[in-house]
């Protein structure tokens, strides 16, 4: 009974550490940036494009922009997004160097490389963990981008490939997902196209792309890191009221954990789950006890019949009802620390959850003194069956 205890304790528990660490996490898909800008539209659909690579930009900010914004006093370092293309169904960020030096995720971490270097040479391309891993490249590998953000099926800039510089280190983000490139390579490739077709009877070869001027003149979002956090709400506002064009600036953390309340009734119905089989083997417990009552009837009137009254024998159900729930809650917390300390590795390299093993949070606490608690008060109903129990109920036989 006591192992049933300690699988739902895990169960809970675990559910709980999971939850929280995952908000955690994913409240740190983007550290140390202080804002995140782009053309005006909802903070949620900003993010979800900017840092998730999800959905599409309604529209793209001037590259005028993008240079006031990282001209301004109160800037240290401004990072340009591109998106729109792909590669095999994995989206192609056009940016700069400074985006491996400035972009942090988790406990401020920067982005390494596993093998390579960042891009030097204009089709130069740095890959995520999981763009070599499921299409196993390498250093050196080349690839071709298509034209188009939607998946398989586009237009190829077959004319110009790239070589693969890089490859990063697993994140657990969408930048394991990503094809990097320099932003003079998004409008190198499409130097002879128009209207997102190829131009008729108009081809540049690679090998010339360098006499044009490669100068961005539209980006999708921007990376902002300031000189002092104090000045982040002035420095919003001066995005907001830009007068060039209409722009938006949100606060990561704050856009994210907005997020993070769309899709919280998940994480909510994975814990009503657990506090179900939580109640399961609390119900367990009853049912197994008072089924030995059956049993012990003869062992009970014996006690009584030396002097154990029945609020003795209640008190020794109870106790022992309460042993179990507590052997079972140990136990369920030392597996899920032995469980955590194999499983952390995991969840840190696939899934990006910073997973603390043997570090309970204050709810997962609350829930295992809670659970203690309702085990103890489940345990008195065998132990008031029993205080029912008269001795000449146990002594006398059954036919």
């Amino acid at each position: 009974m006591a192992v049933s205890i300690a699988l739902s304790v895990m169960l809970l528990l675990g559910v709980e550490q999971l939850r929280t660490q995952a908000k955690q996490s994913f409240s740190q898909s983007i550290s140390g940036t202080d804002l995140v800008a782009g053309a005006r539209t909802s903070p949620i659909q900003l993010m979800l494009y900017a840092v998730f690579r999800l959905g599409d930009a309604t529209h793209n900010i001037r590259w005028s922009s993008f240079q006031a914004i990282a001209e301004h006093p109160a800037v240290a370092w401004a990072v340009p997004i591109s998106l729109g293309d792909s590669h095999r169904g994995f989206a192609v960020v056009g940016t700069n160097t400074a985006y491996f030096e400035h972009f942090q995720y988790g406990d401020h971490r920067l982005l390494t490389f596993v093998e390579g270097k960042p891009f030097a040479d204009i089709f130069d391309a740095v890959i995520g963990a999981d763009v070599a891993e499921q299409l196993g490249y390498h250093v050196g590998h080349s690839i071709v981008l298509n034209h188009g953000a939607k998946g398989l099926g586009l237009a190829e800039h077959t004319d110009k490939p790239f070589k693969v510089s890089g490859i990063l280190e697993r994140t657990g983000l969408p930048v394991d997902r990503s094809v990097h490139v320099r932003l003079e390579a998004i409008e190198a490739i499409h130097l002879d196209w128009q209207g997102g077709a190829p131009m008729p009877g108009v081809s540049i070869p690679a090998e010339y792309v360098r006499k044009f001027d490669l100068v961005p003149k539209e980006i999708t979002a921007v990376l902002i890191g300031l000189k002092s956090r104090a000045g982040v709400f002035q420095m919003q506002r001066f995005i907001n009221q830009y007068k060039g064009e209409p722009l938006l600036a949100v606060l990561p953390g704050v856009a994210l954990d907005e997020l993070w309340s769309i899709v919280s009734i998940v994480e909510k119905s994975l814990l009503a789950i657990s506090a179900l089989v939580v109640a399961v083997g609390l119900s367990g417990l009853v049912a197994v006890v008072l089924a030995g009552l059956g049993e012990r009837r003869r062992e009970l009137a014996i006690l009584r019949s030396v002097g154990a009254g029945p609020r003795v024998v209640f008190m020794l159900l109870a106790i022992e009802g309460l042993m179990v729930v507590t052997a079972g809650a140990l136990l369920g917390v030392l597996g899920l620390t032995v469980l955590g300390l194999f499983a952390a590795p995991v969840l840190e390299a696939h899934l990006g959850i910073s997973y603390s093993a043997g570090m309970l949070s204050a709810e997962a606490w609350r829930l295992l003194l809670l659970v203690m608690t309702t085990g103890f008060l489940v345990s008195l109903i065998p132990g008031y069956r029993a205080y029912r129990m008269s001795l000449a109920d146990g002594l006398i036989p059954r036919l």
